[in-house]
This record gives structure tokens, C-alpha cells and sequence, in this order.
């Protein structure tokens, strides 16, 4: 099966996107990689590695979801406690609420979910669903 190895996202304010990333990385058990050629890393042992980059236009402007390209990323945590833990974490480095932690009901009755944007309008969501009722 094919696994995502990296992912690198592009932030308006490379130090801001540290600032906002790093507290959010760490709390979901990611560690500092390296800093070269723009970018910041973080890695989760042989798992993905996430890298922030700075921006190559001065003019690109904060992403605004619902336009093309970045939709969000989800992090699958392992309970209600932890979705909230994270999006409290979030907001203490600067993201801006999107949505509340609570039940997403159109996705299952027991999808539990926070939704969290950082100053580039980055969206990432935390969420733990426990399987369905048979």
C-alpha cells in the first residue's frame, strides 16, 4: 500500500508558521527534522514528514479554503479527550477556530471533530470516530 511520505505546505510567514506549527506537531508526537533551503520539517519516526516552506511570490496571499488546492488535513486521534487536547493546543499557538470540537453527525454518530486554520489559512482537522454500531 502506498503511504504518504512528506507533505510540504507553503505559509505566508515562515518564523509565524513555526510558531503556529510546532506546538500542534509536537503534541501529536512529531519532532523537529531540520531547517534548510526555506523550509522547517518535522518527522513521525519513519512515518510522514511534514515541511513548512516559505513563500516564492510576495503576492500569494493566505489560501482561502473552498478555492482550489488545500482542502484540509485530518489527524485521527485516539479519543474525544485527545480531539480536545489538540484543538486546545492549536489555539494557544495562534489558529483560528473554525469549528468547535463536537459530533459531525452527516459523517457518523460517532465522528468527533475540531476544525482549526493557522495565519496562512492552512485548515487541519482533529478528529477520533469510533467505528459504527453493528
Amino acid at each position: 500500500m502506498a503511504l504518504v511520505d512528506h507533505l510540504g505546505i507553503t505559509v505566508g510567514d515562515l518564523e509565524q508558521g513555526r510558531a503556529q506549527f510546532d506546538p500542534v506537531l509536537t503534541a501529536l508526537g512529531y519532532e523537529f527534522g531540520s531547517e534548510a533551503e526555506g523550509g522547517i520539517s518535522w518527522h513521525h519516526g519513519d512515518e510522514t514528514e511534514i515541511i513548512i516552506f516559505a513563500p516564492r511570490d510576495e503576492d500569494t496571499g493566505p489560501h482561502v479554503h473552498g478555492r482550489v488546492g488545500w482542502q484540509h488535513l485530518a489527524f485521527a486521534v485516539d479519543s474525544r479527550d485527545e480531539v480536545d487536547r489538540l484543538h486546545a493546543v492549536a489555539v494557544a499557538a495562534g489558529w483560528t477556530v473554525v469549528r468547535e470540537p463536537r459530533i459531525f453527525e452527516r459523517f457518523s454518530e460517532n465522528y468527533y471533530a475540531s476544525f482549526v486554520e493557522d495565519a496562512s489559512g492552512v485548515r487541519v482537522e482533529f478528529m477520533h470516530n469510533l467505528p459504527r454500531a453493528s
